[in-house]
Protein backbone atom coordinates (compact mmCIF):
# COMPACT_ATOMS: atom_id res chain seq x y z
CA UNK A 1 0.00 0.00 0.00
CA UNK A 2 1.75 3.35 -0.80
CA UNK A 3 1.81 5.95 0.95
CA UNK A 4 -0.64 8.13 0.05
CA UNK A 5 -2.99 5.54 0.65
CA UNK A 6 -2.26 5.05 3.65
CA UNK A 7 -2.49 8.80 4.47
CA UNK A 8 -5.97 9.15 3.40
CA UNK A 9 -6.85 5.66 5.10
CA UNK A 10 -5.65 7.46 8.32
CA UNK A 11 -7.41 10.81 7.76
CA UNK A 12 -10.62 8.50 6.93
CA UNK A 13 -10.28 6.51 10.64
CA UNK A 14 -9.72 10.20 11.90
CA UNK A 15 -12.85 11.76 10.22
CA UNK A 16 -15.14 9.00 11.66
CA UNK A 17 -13.28 8.49 14.89
CA UNK A 18 -14.44 12.51 15.75
CA UNK A 19 -18.03 11.99 15.42
CA UNK A 20 -17.86 9.27 17.70
CA UNK A 21 -15.29 11.09 20.08
CA UNK A 22 -17.75 14.09 20.37
CA UNK A 23 -21.21 11.74 20.43
CA UNK A 24 -19.63 9.76 23.55
CA UNK A 25 -18.57 12.87 25.53
CA UNK A 26 -21.43 14.85 25.01
CA UNK A 27 -23.31 12.16 26.50
CA UNK A 28 -21.45 12.40 29.36
CA UNK A 29 -21.55 15.93 29.82
CA UNK A 30 -25.06 16.80 29.18
CA UNK A 31 -25.60 13.53 31.09
CA UNK A 32 -28.87 14.77 32.22
CA UNK A 33 -30.42 16.07 28.92
CA UNK A 34 -29.33 12.29 27.84
CA UNK A 35 -30.87 10.74 30.66
CA UNK A 36 -34.28 12.15 29.51
CA UNK A 37 -34.01 11.52 25.47
CA UNK A 38 -33.22 8.17 26.50
CA UNK A 39 -35.87 7.92 28.84
CA UNK A 40 -38.35 9.06 26.30
CA UNK A 41 -37.61 6.36 23.98
CA UNK A 42 -38.69 3.88 26.36
CA UNK A 43 -34.98 2.74 27.63
CA UNK A 44 -34.96 1.60 31.16
CA UNK A 45 -31.78 1.13 33.37
CA UNK A 46 -30.12 4.25 31.61
CA UNK A 47 -27.21 4.87 32.97
CA UNK A 48 -25.89 1.52 32.18
CA UNK A 49 -26.96 2.06 28.75
CA UNK A 50 -25.89 5.56 28.40
CA UNK A 51 -22.23 5.12 30.15
CA UNK A 52 -21.85 1.86 28.04
CA UNK A 53 -22.98 3.68 24.97
CA UNK A 54 -20.35 6.63 26.04
CA UNK A 55 -17.76 4.17 26.51
CA UNK A 56 -18.02 1.97 22.96
CA UNK A 57 -18.36 5.68 21.15
CA UNK A 58 -14.89 6.98 23.39
CA UNK A 59 -12.91 4.11 22.92
CA UNK A 60 -14.14 2.93 19.61
CA UNK A 61 -13.23 6.68 18.46
CA UNK A 62 -9.92 6.22 20.32
CA UNK A 63 -9.39 2.96 18.46
CA UNK A 64 -10.33 4.16 15.01
CA UNK A 65 -7.54 6.80 15.19
CA UNK A 66 -4.81 4.87 17.02
CA UNK A 67 -5.56 2.19 14.70
CA UNK A 68 -5.85 -0.49 17.45
CA UNK A 69 -8.23 -3.44 16.14
CA UNK A 70 -9.20 -1.65 13.74
CA UNK A 71 -11.43 -4.07 11.88
CA UNK A 72 -12.84 -5.51 15.16
CA UNK A 73 -13.50 -2.09 16.41
CA UNK A 74 -15.32 -1.22 13.02
CA UNK A 75 -17.23 -3.99 13.55
CA UNK A 76 -18.26 -3.33 16.78
CA UNK A 77 -18.81 0.21 15.98
CA UNK A 78 -21.25 -1.10 13.35
CA UNK A 79 -23.23 -3.77 15.44
CA UNK A 80 -23.89 -0.28 17.69
CA UNK A 81 -24.74 1.76 15.23
CA UNK A 82 -27.81 -0.35 13.96
CA UNK A 83 -29.83 -0.83 16.82
CA UNK A 84 -29.14 2.92 17.70
CA UNK A 85 -29.94 4.18 14.32
CA UNK A 86 -33.34 2.52 14.52
CA UNK A 87 -34.20 3.23 18.06
CA UNK A 88 -33.14 6.92 17.97
CA UNK A 89 -33.43 7.98 14.54
CA UNK A 90 -36.88 6.11 13.03
CA UNK A 91 -38.38 8.55 11.06
CA UNK A 92 -41.13 6.53 9.38
CA UNK A 93 -43.08 6.95 13.32
CA UNK A 94 -42.70 11.01 13.30
CA UNK A 95 -44.26 13.99 11.32
CA UNK A 96 -43.06 17.02 10.64
CA UNK A 97 -40.22 18.73 11.57
CA UNK A 98 -38.89 15.67 13.54
CA UNK A 99 -39.30 13.46 10.85
CA UNK A 100 -37.12 15.63 8.84
CA UNK A 101 -34.51 15.89 11.64
CA UNK A 102 -34.94 11.90 12.15
CA UNK A 103 -34.75 10.97 8.77
CA UNK A 104 -31.18 13.00 8.57
CA UNK A 105 -29.41 11.37 11.22
CA UNK A 106 -30.64 8.37 10.17
CA UNK A 107 -28.83 8.89 6.89
CA UNK A 108 -26.19 10.32 8.66
CA UNK A 109 -25.62 6.98 10.68
CA UNK A 110 -26.20 4.51 7.65
CA UNK A 111 -22.86 6.97 5.63
CA UNK A 112 -21.46 6.02 8.80
CA UNK A 113 -21.90 2.72 8.71
CA UNK A 114 -20.60 2.54 5.11
CA UNK A 115 -17.35 3.97 6.05
CA UNK A 116 -17.46 1.69 8.78
CA UNK A 117 -17.36 -1.04 6.20
CA UNK A 118 -14.84 0.38 3.97
CA UNK A 119 -12.71 0.16 7.26
CA UNK A 120 -13.72 -2.93 8.36
CA UNK A 121 -12.61 -4.44 4.31
CA UNK A 122 -9.61 -2.42 4.02
CA UNK A 123 -8.00 -2.06 7.76
CA UNK A 124 -5.95 0.52 9.05
CA UNK A 125 -3.55 0.65 6.29
CA UNK A 126 0.21 1.32 7.30
CA UNK A 127 -0.42 4.03 9.52
CA UNK A 128 -1.87 2.17 12.78
CA UNK A 129 -0.92 0.55 16.10
CA UNK A 130 -1.58 -2.55 15.50
CA UNK A 131 -0.56 -3.58 11.87
CA UNK A 132 -0.16 -6.73 11.47
CA UNK A 133 0.74 -7.70 8.64
CA UNK A 134 3.49 -6.72 6.13
CA UNK A 135 2.67 -7.15 2.08
CA UNK A 136 5.08 -8.82 0.77
CA UNK A 137 3.56 -9.46 -2.30
CA UNK A 138 3.01 -6.82 -5.67
CA UNK A 139 -0.58 -7.53 -5.15
CA UNK A 140 -1.97 -3.69 -4.93
CA UNK A 141 -5.47 -4.88 -3.70
CA UNK A 142 -4.05 -6.34 -0.35
CA UNK A 143 -4.29 -4.02 2.25
CA UNK A 144 -2.52 -4.55 5.35
CA UNK A 145 -3.83 -3.64 8.82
Amino acid sequence: MNFLVSLLLLVARMAIAALFLSAGVNKLINYNDTVQYMTAHGFTMVPFFLFGAAAIEVIGGLALIFGIKTRVTAFILILFLIPTTAIFHSFWTLSGGEAVLARLFFFHNLALIGGLIYVLCYGAGKFACDRSCECKEKDTNKVCE
